[in-house]
């Protein structure tokens, strides 16, 4: 199969890697930034640059761009890519996605499939991307009710090639709901979290925890931007959960209540390890 790849920051970049290193698929790659092309060329992570003209000799294309960049990419290239090929994206919002891009591209004769690999480190670009990036990860697919069997087949074995362990199919809604409690809520808590001023007098004083609250602190505002937004309302009830829950903790220490905050704590424990 010959697959083109379009972004390689960490994710495109990585997708690349394992493609190369684990499969014996064909992979071509494009980036705006020449020198990043040029590079993962030299290091083996693609077979040949991905140019406008060879979208429509790839039998699957993974789009790995920005939420905006994806759907701008995609209208506007929908007559390129080859007809009854398979067009993914990586986007860690689904619904917005889905709806701008799968009808256009369906009037072309290609079939897209939303797609959200549950993976990522805390820093970004190709020099940080690797062929192991997605081995143990779930791989998320929000295919539409009337998309080809046989092409969600080619992408879920694509993935168990490349490593995932675990397929997840669901719909948009669901997707995006979950995604904001389990992701996008904790990036807004850790961004948040480090603006105390507190933070200029951890050293020496930081363990486990302050690395788990405070790693995804560092990320790419222009992307989490536009996912929050895109993802504005499930992302408000997860903010507005929260609050309700932190108000309490609040008001347990302000009353000097030690047994509230004791049965608030307990309960967060149980449901912690219930899950």
């Amino acid at each position: 199969m010959k697959i083109g790849v379009v972004g390689l920051g960490l994710i495109g970049g990585s997708f690349c890697r394992a493609i190369k290193a684990k499969t014996p698929h064909q992979c071509l790659g494009m980036d705006r930034d020449m020198e990043v092309v040029k590079e993962a060329l030299q290091v083996g992570a693609i077979d040949e640059i991905l140019e406008m003209r060879d979208l429509q000799n790839c039998d699957l294309v993974i789009v790995c761009l920005h939420p905006k960049q994806t759907i701008a990419f995609l209208t506007e290239h929908a007559g390129d890519f080859r007809q009854g090929g398979i067009v993914i994206d990586a986007c860690g919002v689904k619904t917005e996605v889905v709806n701008a891009v799968e009808k256009p591209l369906k009037e072309k004769g290609v079939a897209f499939i939303g797609a959200h690999p549950m993976a990522g480190r805390e820093f970004s670009g190709f020099a940080y991307s690797l062929p192991n990036l997605y081995e143990g990860a779930s791989f998320i697919m929000t295919p539409l009710p009337d998309t080809d069997a046989a092409k969600l087949e080619t992408v879920k074995k694509l993935a168990e090639e490349l490593g995932f362990s675990r397929i997840v199919i669901t719909d948009c809604r669901t997707h995006d709901e979950t995604i904001a409690f389990t992701s996008q809520i904790a990036h807004v808590i850790s961004n948040a979290y480090v603006k105390s001023p507190t933070l200029q007098n951890q050293s020496g004083f930081s363990a486990g925890s302050f690395q788990d609250l405070s790693r995804v602190a560092k990320l790419n505002e222009d992307m989490w931007t536009d996912l929050f937004l895109m993802n504005r309302e499930p992302l408000l009830f997860e903010l507005d959960t929260l609050l309700e829950h932190l108000w309490e903790y609040r008001e347990a220490l302000e009353q000097k209540d030690a047994a509230g905050l004791r049965d608030l704590l307990r309960d967060g424990r149980i449901l912690k390890e219930n899950a």
